[in-house]
C-alpha cells in the first residue's frame, strides 16, 4: 500500500508542485488518508475479478462491506472507499451490537479469538502508526461508538430531531452529565450527521437486521441536504440548557 500512495502522491507533486504530507495542514493530511481508503476499494475489486481467473475458473467474486450504522450515520468514511462493496452483511448494524454478538459467537462457538476483537481499540489504520500515537476511530469523531448507538436509535426509531433528541437525554443522562455537556453532545452529532448525510446516497446496500439504519437507498428516505447548523432547533437548545439545573452536581458529590 505504501508504495502504490507513494506513487500516486509523486504523480500530485509532478502535476501541482506539491507534496502533501500526514504533518501538514488537515487537508493534507485527510487528503493522504483518502488515497489509502479509496486504494483498499480498488484492489478488493481487484481481487474479487481476477482470483477466480488465477485459480482456472470463470466469473468473478462478490466484495463484502465492513462499515457499520455508526461509522455511516456520524459520516465516518471516505466517498467510494472501502465501504463501498456489492453487499454488506454488517452495514444496518451498530457496533455496540456487533460487540455483543462477537461476545456471544465467543463463547457458543468456542473462538477465543474474537476475544482480541473486544479488546482492540477500533482503528481506521489509515495514519502512520508511531510509538506514541495510534490512530483512534472514537477520538477522530469525537464522540463514542456507544453514544453513536444511542443517537442513532433516537433518529430513527424515535423521530427525534436536534431538540426533542436533547429533551429525551437530559431526562436520561442527568444524572451524569450537565444540560449544558449534553446539549453540546447533541449539537455536534447532528452537526456531524447532517453534514456527512451526502455519503448515505451511494451507500453499499446492507441486510438490515434493525430499524435503526441511515441506509439512504432503500430504507431512510430523509433529505440528503440539512443546514448542518440548525439554527432554530441549536438555539432553542442551548436557551433550554441555560435554565436547566444540573442534576450531574448532585450525583458527582455523592461520588466524591
Amino acid at each position: 500500500m505504501d508504495s502504490i500512495v507513494t506513487s500516486i502522491r509523486s504523480l500530485f507533486t509532478l502535476v501541482t508542485g506539491k507534496t502533501p504530507s500526514f504533518d501538514g495542514k488537515p487537508a493534507e493530511n485527510l487528503a493522504l488518508q483518502n488515497i489509502q481508503a479509496r486504494l483498499r476499494m480498488l484492489l478488493a475489486y481487484l481481487f474479487a475479478q481476477m482470483l477466480p481467473w488465477c485459480r482456472g475458473k470463470e466469473g468473478g467474486l462478490l466484495v463484502l462491506g465492513s462499515a457499520n450504522v455508526d461509522e455511516s450515520l456520524r459520516g465516518y468514511l471516505t466517498k467510494y472507499d472501502c465501504s463501498s462493496a456489492d453487499v454488506n452483511p454488517i452495514g444496518a448494524i451498530s457496533k455496540t451490537d456487533l460487540k455483543r454478538f462477537i461476545a456471544y459467537a465467543e463463547g457458543a462457538f468456542n473462538l477465543p479469538i474474537l476475544a482480541e476483537f473486544l479488546d482492540a481499540v477500533p482503528t481506521a489504520e489509515l495514519q502512520p502508526i508511531t510509538e506514541t500515537y495510534v490512530q483512534s476511530d472514537e477520538a477522530d469523531m469525537g464522540m463514542s461508538y456507544d453514544d453513536l448507538s444511542v443517537y442513532g436509535r433516537l433518529r430513527k426509531n424515535e423521530k427525534l430531531g436536534p431538540y426533542g433528541m436533547f429533551t429525551r437525554l437530559a431526562s436520561e443522562w442527568g444524572n451524569r452529565l450537565s444540560p449544558l455537556e449534553i446539549a453540546e453532545k447533541v449539537k455536534k452529532f447532528f452537526f456531524e450527521y447532517a453534514r456527512n448525510r451526502h455519503k448515505m446516497t451511494t451507500l453499499t446496500p446492507s441486510y438490515h437486521a434493525e430499524a435503526y439504519s441511515p441506509d439512504d437507498n432503500r430504507f431512510d428516505l430523509r433529505p440528503f441536504l440539512y443546514p448542518s447548523r440548525f439554527p432554530w432547533q441549536f438555539r432553542k437548545i442551548d436557551a433550554l440548557a441555560a435554565i436547566m439545573p444540573d442534576k450531574s452536581l448532585r450525583m458527582k458529590a455523592k461520588t466524591e
